[in-house]
């Protein structure tokens, strides 16, 4: 158990439950992490607390230093929480549970902070108990306890807690909720919230239900990476805004806004058959091609600039921006000999180029080698094309231009001494593009 410990009075009492556990059952493991933000002078305050409640209590403590920076248009309440949550799950090892002191009426706070900025379910859902973070576990073990109760049980051990001025401060949404709205909420409605912790409980059990409904469609829907438009258009509305919110969450993005997710849809499934619509919204965006809906970066990797390589290098070459590397590999087949000591350019396509893949096969141009194969039209920007002079030789490991292909029974770059296997093809280097470009 890792208690994120900030030194105040809910979180002591955390620390204080977890040791008591420890000292009842010597298979439960406690250490403290305490993050100092750097935000104000009290900080060494909190951390002399901190130290004082982990010796008392016989518990190692770690104390980690962050750097809280503000993007334009991000406070500074959630810049400091997203730099405090990368923190601790950074800190945390396998099979480790963090622990936080949130209550009832922290969860109570979070429901009427989403309800307020418009929230859909999963917002509204407020805090889970209990979600996957990092290599570990982060664990709420007291959302559904008052908050009365965890100061109660937490002045039986004395300590000396540090208040932090940030709490009482109205210019963060959370502080004026507690100090102007909550008062009046609970004179009028006392046990508030408790109630509003059971609503938010059965939102995260609708979210559940929503969430299970998603993963049978998408069942229906994958088509490889990607989902399948003539599936997705015969699925009702609200069923298909709930799967394809599932498939960004599943991929680790942040759904779009409603408003903009259906103009996403509308123009993907709308568009005509020609078209291959492109819709962004912050680093992502969805592309269609080909009756697929694709998820991308906004702006797609390209290969950049020009670089020098060896037929037959041993050393590999990087590609650079995510592209990955290219390399000669053993393979039956590959580059006559008589090119190996050539020096190759590797650079993106401009336009124009042509290469005859097979050698019975007409000269192609790469434009439309790619649209036979299906090749993604904004990742052909990221195929690396190696020339020899102003000949186009390979187009990553898709294709090898024939007139560079060794007839049989002639020697290949990189062939062995012995010459050829019995009853094969000689062994030669084939080109290889390792870690190629992935669809986000």
């Amino acid at each position: 158990m890792v208690v994120a410990l900030s030194g105040g009075a809910d979180s002591s009492a955390l620390l204080a439950a977890a040791s008591a556990l420890r000292d009842t059952d010597e298979a439960w493991h406690v250490r403290a992490v305490h993050i100092d933000h750097g935000l104000q002078a009290a900080a060494a305050e909190f951390r002399a607390a901190c130290q004082l409640q982990c010796e008392r209590l016989r518990v190692p403590l770690t104390v980690l230093r962050v750097d809280v920076r503000t993007e334009p248009g991000v406070s500074l309440e959630a810049a400091a929480r997203d730099s405090r949550y990368a923190a601790l799950e950074a800190d945390l090892a396998p099979r480790e549970c963090l622990l936080t002191a949130h209550h009832a009426a922290d969860q109570a706070e979070t429901l009427l902070l989403q309800a307020v900025r418009g929230a859909g379910l999963k917002g509204l859902s407020a805090m889970p108990v209990c979600r996957k973070f990092g290599p570990g576990w982060h664990v709420r073990p007291w959302l559904d306890v008052p908050q009365q109760v965890v100061l109660e049980f937490g002045a039986k051990f004395a300590f000396e807690v540090a208040d932090d001025p940030m709490n009482a401060d109205p210019r963060f949404d959370r502080n004026y909720l507690r100090s102007r709205v909550w008062p009046a909420l609970e004179q009028r409605w006392p046990g508030v919230a408790s109630s509003l912790t059971r609503t938010a409980r059965h939102v995260a059990e609708a979210q559940a239900l929503l969430e299970q409904s998603a993963c049978a469609d998408l069942i229906r829907l994958r088509d490889g990476e990607a989902l399948s438009v003539p599936a997705l258009r015969a699925l009702p509305r609200l069923r298909r805004f709930n799967a394809v919110r599932l498939w960004l969450s599943e991929s680790g993005v942040q759904p779009p806004s409603t408003a903009r997710l259906a103009e996403t849809l509308r123009q993907a499934l709308d568009a005509k058959a020609d078209h291959m619509p492109a819709i962004r919204w912050g680093e992502f965006a969805m592309r269609r091609y080909r009756q697929r809906l694709f998820l991308t970066a906004a702006s797609p990797a390209r290969l950049q600039g020009a670089k020098t390589w060896q037929v037959g290098s041993a050393q590999p070459l990087e590609l650079g921006d995510g592209l990955g590397r290219l390399v000669w590999t053993p393979q039956p087949g590959g580059i006559d000999a008589k090119f190996s000591h050539v020096l190759l350019q590797v650079r993106a396509r401009s336009g124009g180029e042509t290469l005859k893949p097979f050698p019975k096969a007409k000269t192609h141009s790469v434009q439309h080698l790619c649209q036979a194969l299906g090749v993604l039209p904004w990742m052909r920007d990221a195929l690396p094309l190696l020339f020899a002079g102003n000949d186009l030789i390979a187009v990553a490991d898709l294709w090898l231009d024939a007139h560079w292909c060794a007839a049989r029974g002639q020697p290949r770059v990189g062939q062995p001494r012995g010459g050829q296997p019995r009853g094969g093809h000689p062994p030669g280097f084939a080109l290889t593009w390792q870690q190629a470009p992935v669809i986000v």
